[in-house]
C-alpha cells in the first residue's frame, strides 16, 4: 500500500558513530558483499529480497496446494455419504488420501523456498548488524515482520530473528581537544600587511541533524490506535436483542416486553458513536503517518531515529 514508509531499521550514519560498530559491522559487510553503511543499497536490497520473498508466497504451486487441500479435506467427509460410495467406505475415502498427500508436498516446498529465501546471506548479514547494534546501544527504530519471518501481525518470535548478543559496554566517552584559542592580532611595522600575524579561527563542528518532536496528535493516536473496534458487535447484539424481545412481548402478549425495542436506538447511538471514534482514529492515523514520514526524511539527513512505539511500528509494518 501507499502508505508503507522506507524507514530503516538504523542508518549507516549511527552505525558509523561507534568506531567497534563500524568495524564489525564492516567485517560482516566484507563477508557478503554489502555495505550495510550505505542507506542507499540497504533499502535497494530490502526491497529486492522482500519482492523475492513475497513472491514465494504466490504463483499456481501456493493455490495448487491450497485447493488440492481443501478438496481432499471436504472429500474425506463428503465421500463417505455420496450415494455412489455410500457401500464401499474404502472407496470413498480413498481420493482423499492422495489429495492430501500431493499438497502438503506442494505446500511443504513453498515453504522450503520461502525459507530459503528468508535465509538469503544478505538478509542474514543484516540481522546480524541490526544484533551488533543493539547490542552496543545503538537504538533499532524498528524490525519489519518480514525480515524476521513473523506473521503480519508481527506476532511471535519468526524464523528467522535477529541474533542477540551480549550488551557492550558504551565506549568512553573522550574530551574533545581543546579548541585553540584565537591569536591576537600583533601591530604590524609599517612595512607589512595587517593579516601576516593573524590565526584563522578553528572551524566549528557540524551541527547534529535534529529529529523531530512528537506531535501530541502523534500521541494520541498511539493511545486510541488499539481502542475500539466493538461497536458494530454491539450495535447488531442491541438490535437483535430489541427485535427477539418484541417478538417475544408480542407472542406471549406481554406488553413490559415491548421496551426491548428502546434497544434498537441505543443501537444507532453505538453505531453512531464507533463511526466518530473511526473518522477520528483515520484523522489521527494520517498525522502519525506524517510524522512517520518526517522520520525517515530525518534519518536519510543523518539523523539518529529512536525506537518507535509498538503502535507505530505496526503502522510501518503495514503493507
Amino acid at each position: 500500500m501507499g502508505d508503507t514508509v522506507g524507514l530503516l531499521p538504523v542508518n549507516g550514519a549511527a552505525l558509523s558513530a561507534d568506531p567497534r560498530v563500524a568495524e564489525a559491522v564492516r567485517a560482516i559487510g566484507t563477508r557478503h558483499g554489502v555495505d550495510y553503511t550505505d542507506d542507499a543499497a540497504v533499502a535497494a536490497m530490502l526491497a529486492e529480497r522482500r519482492q523475492a520473498l513475497q513472491a514465494t508466497q504466490r504463483g499456481p504451486l501456493v493455490w495448487w496446494g491450497a485447493s488440492t487441500l481443501t478438496v481432499g479435506i471436504v472429500w474425506a467427509f463428503i465421500g463417505p455419504i455420496l450415494p455412489a460410495f455410500a457401500d464401499d467406505p474404502v472407496l470413498a475415502a480413498a481420493p482423499a488420501g492422495p489429495l492430501l498427500v500431493v499438497a502438503v508436498a506442494a505446500l511443504t516446498f513453498v515453504r522450503v523456498r520461502w525459507k530459503r529465501e528468508l535465509t538469503h546471506p544478505v538478509l542474514a548479514g543484516y540481522r546480524e548488524t541490526l544484533g551488533v547494534a543493539r547490542a552496543h546501544g545503538i537504538p533499532v527504530t524498528h524490525i519489519p515482520a518480514w525480515l524476521e519471518g513473523r506473521s503480519s501481525t508481527g506476532g511471535g518470535k519468526g524464523a528467522a530473528p535477529v541474533p542477540t548478543y551480549p550488551p557492550v559496554q558504551p565506549a568512553a566517552v573522550q574530551a574533545p581537544p581543546a579548541q585553540a584559542q584565537p591569536e591576537r592580532t600583533i601591530n604590524p611595522p609599517d612595512d607589512e600587511g595587517p593579516d601576516k600575524h593573524t590565526a584563522a579561527e578553528p572551524s566549528a563542528p557540524a551541527p547534529a541533524v535534529p529529529v523531530p518532536p512528537k506531535p501530541s496528535k502523534v500521541e494520541d493516536y498511539e493511545r486510541m490506535a488499539d481502542v475500539g473496534g466493538w461497536h458494530d458487535e454491539t450495535g447488531w447484539l442491541l438490535v437483535f436483542a430489541g427485535v427477539i424481545g418484541a417478538a417475544w412481548a408480542y407472542s406471549e402478549d406481554s406488553p413490559i416486553g415491548f421496551a426491548a425495542v428502546f434497544l434498537v436506538p441505543v443501537a444507532v447511538f453505538v453505531w453512531l458513536a464507533g463511526s466518530r471514534q473511526g473518522r477520528e482514529k483515520n484523522e489521527l492515523r494520517e498525522e502519525a503517518l506524517k510524522y512517520v514520514k518526517a522520520l525517515e526524511a530525518a534519518q536519510a539527513a543523518g539523523a539518529r531515529v529512536p525506537e518507535l512505539s509498538p503502535q507505530l511500528r505496526a503502522l510501518v509494518d503495514t503493507d
